[in-house]
C-alpha cells in the first residue's frame, strides 16, 4: 500500500513537473525582456535591420527587446553567447551567413550551429556589388574577367577577412570564371574601400550602402551584383548570373535563430511575430532605405536555406582550400 502510494505521489508530482514546464514553454512574451543579440559593432548593417526590427517587435508584444552587441571573431563570438544561452524564448541571435554557415567548414567551433542554434525566421539579405578603381581601366565584368585571364594572379581583390561573405563571393567567382584572382584580407569594410579608393588593391565584393556613395561620385566603377536579381538602387548594373554566369548567387544575409533547445511552441510564436514584424509597411521601408530586403520565412524554409547555403560554401571551401588564416 505504501509503495502504491508513493509511486502514485511521484507520477503526479512528474506530471505537474511536465505541465509546469509546458506552460512555461508556451509563456509568451517572455516575463523578463528580450534580447536580441547582434555579431557585429553598432552602425552596420546588422545592426540597423536588427535595431529597427527589433522595435517593431517589441511593440508588437508589448515587452523590451534588447539589441546587444557582440563583435569579433567574426560574429562567431555572438553565436557561441547565444547557442549557451538558456532556452527560454527570451535570448534570440540575429545570425549571419558566415558563423553559420561558412565558418564550420574552415574551423573547429565550440559550437554546432545546425545542433546549438536553431532557426526561427529568415530577416533580411543583400547581394554584394563587384566594384573597381577607376585606374583598372574596366566597365565591365567581362574586360575584368578578360584582364585577369591575361596575366593570372594579376587581379587581386579585397574582403573584410577570410571566411567572410565578401571573401567567399570572390573565391565563388573565381570558380565560376576560371580566374585566380589574389586574396587580400582586411578587417573591416572600411580599410579595404580605403585602400580600394586609393588604386593599392584592384576590386571588392562590396556591401552595396558602403559602396554606393563612391559608385554616385564616379571614384568607383560597379561590374555586377552578386544575387539572382537587380537591387532596385542599382538597376542599370547586371547581376553576375546575366553577365555570363547563369545561377551565380552570393549573398550576405541575416536570420533569426535561438538556442537549440528553445521548446518548438516559443519558436513557432517568435516567427509568427518576426514574419509579422517584417511584413510592416514602415519596417519593409525603413530596410530598403538602408538597402536592405526583408526576408520572412517559415522555420522548415530557413533551415533547407542555411543546408543549402552550407552545402554551397563547403564545395568552395575545399575546392579553393581555403583557411581561416
Amino acid at each position: 500500500m505504501q509503495k502504491r502510494h508513493f509511486l502514485r505521489a511521484t507520477t503526479l508530482a512528474l506530471s505537474s513537473l511536465a505541465l509546469g514546464s509546458l506552460a512555461q514553454a508556451q509563456d509568451f512574451p517572455p516575463r523578463k525582456p528580450v534580447t536580441l543579440v547582434v555579431g557585429f559593432a553598432a552602425g552596420g548593417a546588422a545592426d540597423s535591420a536588427a535595431r529597427l526590427i527589433a522595435k517593431k517587435l517589441g511593440e508588437n508584444i508589448g515587452q523590451t527587446v534588447i539589441v546587444e552587441n557582440k563583435g569579433g571573431a567574426g560574429g562567431n563570438i555572438a553565436h557561441q553567447f547565444v547557442a549557451k544561452a538558456a532556452p527560454d524564448g527570451s535570448v534570440l541571435l540575429f545570425g549571419s551567413v558566415g558563423p553559420l554557415t561558412i565558418a564550420p567548414h574552415l574551423m573547429k567551433l565550440p559550437y554546432d550551429p545546425f545542433v546549438d542554434l536553431t532557426p526561427i525566421s529568415g530577416g533580411v539579405y543583400f547581394p554584394n556589388v563587384l566594384v573597381v578603381h577607376k585606374g583598372l581601366g574596366v566597365k565591365t565584368l567581362a574586360e575584368f574577367v578578360q584582364l585577369e585571364k591575361k596575366k593570372p594572379g594579376s587581379v587581386d581583390f579585397a574582403s573584410t577577412g577570410a571566411g567572410s561573405a565578401s571573401h567567399l563571393a570572390g573565391e565563388l567567382f573565381n570558380q565560376r570564371a576560371g580566374i585566380d584572382m589574389v586574396h587580400v584580407p582586411y578587417k573591416g569594410g572600411a580599410p579595404a574601400l580605403q585602400d580600394l579608393l586609393g588604386e593599392r588593391i584592384a576590386a571588392y565584393f562590396s556591401a552595396p550602402p558602403t559602396a554606393m556613395p563612391h559608385i554616385e561620385s564616379g571614384k568607383l566603377i560597379p561590374l555586377a551584383t552578386t544575387g539572382l536579381t537587380r537591387p532596385a538602387y542599382l538597376p542599370n548594373i547586371p547581376t553576375v548570373a546575366e553577365a555570363g554566369y547563369p545561377g551565380f548567387e552570393a549573398l550576405n544575409w541575416y536570420a533569426f535563430v535561438a538556442p537549440g533547445k528553445t521548446p518548438v511552441p516559443l519558436l513557432d510564436r517568435w516567427n509568427q511575430e518576426i514574419v509579422k514584424a517584417l511584413n510592416d509597411a514602415g519596417v519593409k521601408d525603413a530596410l530598403k532605405h538602408h538597402g536592405l530586403t526583408p526576408q520572412p520565412t517559415t522555420r522548415a524554409e530557413l533551415a533547407a536555406f542555411m543546408k543549402k547555403e552550407s552545402t554551397q560554401w563547403a564545395a568552395i571551401v575545399k575546392e579553393r582550400k581555403i583557411t581561416a588564416d
